[in-house]
């Protein structure tokens, strides 16, 4: 578990449904023993597995400790407020939002719109004389990195500008100070990392789902706060307040003079981002185009961390209420200021992959031909051969073909079953068979109907099994039915019926006891054959004690009556023979 990257996985909470990884635009996740953990480099942190991760074992980095010890260390903390905030936050003012966020300690907010103004005003001037070519934003560092990663070629493509909430951290600390701390608070989670990488700019990067937390920690709600007090410590935005939404700053580049000739195309999702760029040709320009790239559908509105999920469609209709686009734009770069950054490729060359090695890396998941691969998708990607490739790579394993495992268990299922001495069947709520083994069909006399069709799916279990009654039972009370000896014709059975899924499937096991029975009996007769002719010695044992006791006992009396005679007759003869003394 990497909790220094925004992006991570609670590994005792994952579930092993591989969902994060069907879902992740650049499969930046590796699975090792049933669990997905995210490859940090790969990761562009646009934060959707966190959004469908059903177990919420994906979750962004925590970063309101870090905050909270900004706010304690003495320098001034100011906010730069995302322009969506106004989605987020729809009956808030910027007085009650300032006044919350001093409150929670915070030395005032202004709006990342202004240094999005002037990433405008920047963008239009490199725009003014341009040759055909493509220029792409770098507003949005999630797209940035898809970008650098997956599809370096067009790095030096994108425009050598800092990113409008970076812009803005520099002209807060033009204004105030460098020696202040400034705190970034937006719906994006790849915000995070942009502030790990400019940390002289921007410290901290926080969500809005952060600010909430706060102020439940400090139990502040919008209600409890003056909205008459001072608003933002810089004046409002105009134009860059579009940025949020799709096609934001394409807008408001429309909004400057000698940009007629340039083509603006905006495109959100990184899935359309590289079905963009593979199928671009750069031959087939006559112009320049301005590629404006957002990760999330839809734009900033749309960020993993917007707290409302129905603020997508009415956020950027509230962003459209507030912003305040003048028909025509000023350049407004401050004067000394630069926003130039760079934006080098970071794409790692893959192993050297070949066809054996991916014939091999098909023969692990059970892909022997051609048509074994089927490219279902179910393992997160997209055909078997990318499968394999990941399977190579360490990325993935074998288990996560769903194909694969269920093979796998219906092997072992049928294995248990042929290898069972008893007869096993399993029937479905209407009591058609779904799968019997051949000792069942023995049993009933059904082998001519398995030989015909090896376990006798869809049969009727009535017209086979006299006791089907007993299934019925099981399907109404979802209650197990275990009958020891249960009578069938001639023969004892041992009978087990249970539910698999309850209402739906029963199973049975059926043990013919007949034999066991029989030598059960053949025991019992010995074993009181024995008991008698134990009971008859026994008896002549005691008589014979019985008699040898009495003789023995005469015979003692008689003795004890002859003594005692004897002794009386001595005691007398001394007596007299005392007296005559």
């Amino acid at each position: 578990m990497d909790k220094m990257h925004p992006v991570y996985t609670e590994k005792t909470e994952c579930q092993d449904c591989y969902k994060c990884l069907r879902h992740c635009p650049v499969k930046a996740i590796k699975v090792e023993d049933g669990h997905a953990s995210i490859i940090a480099e790969f990761c562009t942190a646009c934060g959707h597995c966190v959004l469908v991760c059903p177990a919420h074992a994906k979750k962004y980095r925590n970063d309101r400790g870090r905050a909270v010890q900004l706010l304690q260390a003495g320098k001034p903390v100011y906010v730069t407020l995302a322009p969506s905030w106004v989605g987020e936050f729809p009956n808030v003012s910027p007085s009650r939002m300032s006044a919350v966020l001093r409150r929670l300690g915070f030395a005032g907010v202004a709006e990342t719109a202004l240094g999005a103004q002037v990433v405008s005003a920047a963008t239009a001037e490199i725009l003014a004389d341009a040759e055909p070519d493509i220029f792409i934003s770098s507003a949005c560092p999630a797209a940035v990195k898809f970008i650098q990663t997956y599809y370096p070629g067009y790095a030096g493509n994108i425009l050598k500008l800092n990113s409008p909430v970076l812009t803005h951290a520099g002209l807060l600390r033009r204004e105030f100070g460098n020696d202040i701390a400034v705190v970034m608070l937006s719906p994006c989670i790849a915000k995070k990392h942009e502030a790990d990488l400019h940390p002289g700019l921007l410290n901290l990067s926080l969500t809005f789902s952060d600010l909430r937390e706060m102020m439940i920690e400090r139990k502040i709600e919008f209600t409890d706060v003056d909205d008459t007090g001072p608003g933002f410590i810089q004046p409002m935005a105009e134009e860059g307040a579009l940025y949020p939404v799709e096609g934001g700053m394409a807008e408001t580049l429309r909004k400057y003079d000698g940009l007629r000739n340039v083509r603006m195309i905006t495109i959100t999702g990184l899935q359309n981002i590289q079905q963009a760029l593979e199928n671009f040709n750069p031959a087939d320009l006559d112009a320049p185009v301005f590629l404006e790239v957002l990760a999330c559908q839809g734009g900033c509105v749309n960020g993993p961390c917007v707290t409302r999920r129905d603020a997508g469609f009415t956020g950027a209709l509230k962003v459209y209420s507030a912003a305040k686009v003048p028909e025509r734009i000023p350049a407004r770069i401050p004067e000394g200021f630069t926003l130039a950054e760079e934006f080098p490729g970071r794409y790692a060359a893959p192993e050297n992959i070949t066809n054996e090695m991916i014939k091999l890396a098909l023969a692990r998941s059970g892909k022997l031909k051609q048509e074994d691969e089927l490219n279902c998708g179910g393992c997160g990607y997209e055909t078997c051969r990318t499968f394999a490739k990941a399977m190579i790579e360490g990325k993935a394993e074998p288990a996560m073909c769903v194909s694969y495992m269920r093979k796998m268990a219906l092997k072992k299922a049928n294995a248990l079953l042929r290898c069972m001495p008893s007869a096993v069947v399993v029937a479905d709520r209407e009591l058609k068979i779904i799968e019997c083994n051949e000792r069942f069909a023995e049993m009933f006399n059904a082998v001519d109907a398995f030989e015909a069709k090896p376990g006798m799916a869809g049969a009727l279990l009535k017209k086979i099994l006299p006791f089907a009654g007993l299934f019925e039972t099981v399907l109404e009370t979802g209650r197990d039915i275990h009958r020891d000896s249960f009578k069938f014709g001639e023969r004892l059975l041992n009978v087990t019926v249970f539910a698999i899924e309850p209402g739906m499937v029963n199973g049975a096991v059926i043990y013919d006891v007949t034999g066991t029975e029989l030598r059960r009996e053949q025991i019992a007769a010995k074993a009181q054959e024995v008991i008698k002719k134990n009971m008859f010695t026994v008896q002549e044992i005691a008589c014979m004690l019985g008699e040898h006791m009495a003789d023995t006992e005469i015979l003692l009396r008689s003795i004890a009556e002859d003594y005692a005679g004897d002794g009386c007759k001595n005691i007398n003869r001394k007596t007299v023979a005392g007296d005559t003394k």
